[in-house]
């Protein structure tokens, strides 16, 4: 899982005003919890974010702060943000800090390799599932987690049961969920009686 570093200010005053005051001076208001702490008003600026969540890993990369007090090179995760409807601006940032010795759930990407059988054969591919829930200690998140698909033919799939997940990850979803499947092709001599 990738590491990164992010810089924040903790700040004192919170509430919409104070909020509404950071966002137009170009700062994102944010806060950081735990187990065990009270949690902490921050500010970071909207770069700051998007490098620390930049590439593959995104939200759930392991980010060391830099700055904030008692909070100075504490690691943290993106539990979430908060966008702006139309303009898709981060309005709000909340930062969840972890104990590398302690499991964390999160959703990571799945990320498809190679192409279906049945797709080479005219079937569609049909991509249920975009995200698995896993629980895993913070230094094991996967940035993805790679699925084969090159032997699916039509008319079969393939089920969170039926994935190899890396060592020490465990899937919190239905093992029943289909994540991935090819479906067969309309017979091109039914069209003509569906006209008629």
């Amino acid at each position: 899982m990738q590491q990164t570093q992010m810089k924040i200010e903790a700040r004192t005053s919170t509430g919409k005003g104070i909020s509404r005051k950071l966002r137009a001076a170009g700062r994102i208001p944010g806060v950081v919890y735990g187990r065990g702490m009270e949690p902490v008003p921050v500010s970071l600026e909207p770069k700051a974010l998007s490098t620390a969540i930049a590439g593959e890993g995104g939200i759930n990369n392991l980010i060391t702060l830099q700055g904030g007090g008692s909070l100075d090179q504490t690691v943290v995760i993106v539990a979430d943000i908060q966008r702006d409807a139309l303009k898709g601006t981060a309005e709000h940032v909340d930062l969840h800090l972890v104990n590398m010795n302690e499991k964390v759930r999160v959703n990571v990407p799945v990320s498809l390799k190679g192409t279906a059988a049945g797709v080479k054969e005219g079937g569609l591919l049909d991509f249920a599932h975009h995200t698995l829930h896993v629980e895993c200690l913070p230094g094991c998140i996967p940035e993805h987690i790679e699925i084969a698909i090159d032997d699916i033919k039509i008319g079969h799939s393939i089920h969170v049961k039926d994935i190899t997940l890396p060592a020490g990850v465990k899937c919190l979803d239905n093992p029943k969920t289909q994540i991935v499947g090819v479906l067969g092709k309309v017979k091109e001599e039914e069209a003509p009686a569906a006209e008629a």
